[in-house]
């Protein structure tokens, strides 16, 4: 039960600061390309507590962290109005990349921290990982899988904002018809299709390749930043 309260208590604040971050920069941008919903609204704010949905940011991942799973949430998705941008097509593109590139931004103050603190955080008496790494660790890798996860090209997710951008007009308004059939269409991709046909896992066999790497790209930050 200790551990898994030491998990939770490095795990919440992690994830909070990703959702969060991720959706303030969509709306910081989005104001900055002509769009002021978000700040209309209150939402350009760091404050979690206009942000988090009590599923998406803390059952959900939760539940997934307890089962041995890969943790991801969501939060309230920070409102844009395509139509208010001063370029619609390729400011939604810059807006829906604004978030993933917040948490590699997050992502790389992390192996920085890890760099710099990384030798206060050593082995524990009985051979564990201490705290301190443990919740750099987490950091980098909540930050980064959130990163690549979110550009998948399905709806709702933001890399469907940006193939939708770069499609011809044509195939965009074909491609936009696919919005509403997109949670359906992810739980099929992602829990039914893994368990009719293991060897079908999207998130084993497409996100966790590039994870991996990027977060070893990180790593090589922070020994960088240790002097290693």
């Amino acid at each position: 039960m200790n551990e898994t309260i030491l998990l939770a208590v490095i795990l919440i604040p992690c994830l909070i600061i990703a959702i969060v971050f991720h959706e303030v920069a969509h709306g910081w941008v989005a104001k900055l390309l002509g769009d002021p919903t978000a700040f209309e609204q209150r939402r350009l704010s760091f404050n979690p507590l206009r942000h988090v949905d009590p599923v998406g940011t803390l059952l959900v991942p939760g539940g997934l962290a307890l089962a041995g799973l890969p943790v991801f949430g969501w939060a309230k998705p920070v409102p844009v109005i395509k139509g208010r941008l001063d370029n619609p097509r390729y400011g939604m593109m810059a807006v829906a990349a604004a978030g993933p590139g917040m948490n590699l931004a997050l992502a790389l103050l992390g192996a920085v921290m890890l760099g710099l603190f990384g030798h206060l955080a050593g082995p524990s008496i009985d051979g564990e990982p201490s705290v301190l790494l443990m919740a750099f660790t987490y950091f980098i890798g909540i930050n980064v899988f959130l990163a690549l996860f979110n550009m998948l090209p399905i709806p709702p997710f933001d890399g469907s904002h940006v193939v939708e951008g770069l499609l011809p007009p044509s195939a965009a308004r074909t491609y936009n018809k696919l919005r509403p059939f997109g949670f359906p269409l992810l739980f099929m991709l992602l829990l039914v299709v893994p368990g009719l046909f293991p060897q079908a896992n999207i998130i084993e066999n497409v996100v966790f390749p590039p994870v991996e790497w990027v977060m070893a790209q990180y790593f090589a930050v922070a020994d960088l930043v240790a002097g290693n």
